[in-house]
C-alpha cells in the first residue's frame, strides 16, 4: 500500500470549524495545551488573521487532496510569552502540528508532514533553521520528528514545562 501523498495548504477562515473539531480530541487535547477549547476559542486565537499578527503562519495538511492535520510555523524571534527569548537569529521557525484523524496516528503520516513543512519552510532563503519542542514523554513525536530530520539538543524548560529541544539545519 502506498503511503500516500502529504502536501500543505494555507488555513483559511473555513477551516476554523474542523480545526476546532481536531483540537477537541483526546489525542490533541494530551500534547496541545491539555484543555478543550470552545469554537469561539479557536475562531479568536487560530484565525489566520490573528496568527499573522503573531507571525504565525498556519497550514491544513492534505493526504490525497484531503484535509487530516494542522500545522503552523513561527518566527522563533520575538514570538513572545517568554518563549525563545535567548533567541537571536531571525531566521530560526518553530514548527508544531497535529493530525487531526486518530486512525492515521502510527502510520508515517506525521513524519511526511513534518518533511513538508520542513522543505516548505526551507524554501525560503531567510529561514536558518526550523525547531520543535515536544514533551520529553511524546515519544511518538520525538520518534516522528527524528525520522524528518531533526535532532535532539537538550532538554529546556519553555512556559509549557520541560522540552526536548530539536533542531533542523538548512540541507
Amino acid at each position: 500500500m502506498s503511503p500516500g501523498v502529504v502536501t500543505l495548504r494555507s488555513m483559511t477562515e473555513e477551516d476554523l470549524g474542523m480545526l476546532h473539531d481536531w483540537l477537541n480530541r483526546p489525542h490533541i487535547v494530551e500534547w496541545w495545551g491539555g484543555e478543550r477549547p470552545s469554537l469561539e476559542e479557536v475562531q479568536e486565537h487560530y484565525h489566520p488573521c490573528a496568527l499573522a499578527e503573531a507571525n504565525v503562519t498556519p497550514y491544513v495538511g492534505m493526504l490525497d487532496g484531503r484535509p487530516f492535520a494542522y500545522a503552523q510555523s513561527y518566527v522563533a524571534l520575538g514570538s513572545g510569552d517568554g518563549w525563545w527569548q535567548d533567541e537571536t537569529d531571525p531566521g530560526i521557525r518553530g514548527i508544531d502540528q497535529s493530525i487531526g484523524e486518530s486512525a492515521l496516528l502510527g502510520q508515517g503520516y506525521g513524519t511526511l508532514l513534518v518533511r513538508a513543512l520542513v522543505d516548505l519552510l526551507f524554501a525560503d532563503p531567510r529561514v536558518s533553521k526550523v525547531q520543535t519542542d515536544p514533551s520529553p514523554r511524546n515519544l511518538r513525536a520525538i520518534r516522528c520528528y527524528e525520522k524528518a530530520g531533526f535532532r535532539r539538543i537538550k532538554t529546556i524548560e519553555t512556559p509549557d514545562g520541560p522540552a526536548i529541544y530539536m533542531l533542523h539545519e538548512r540541507p
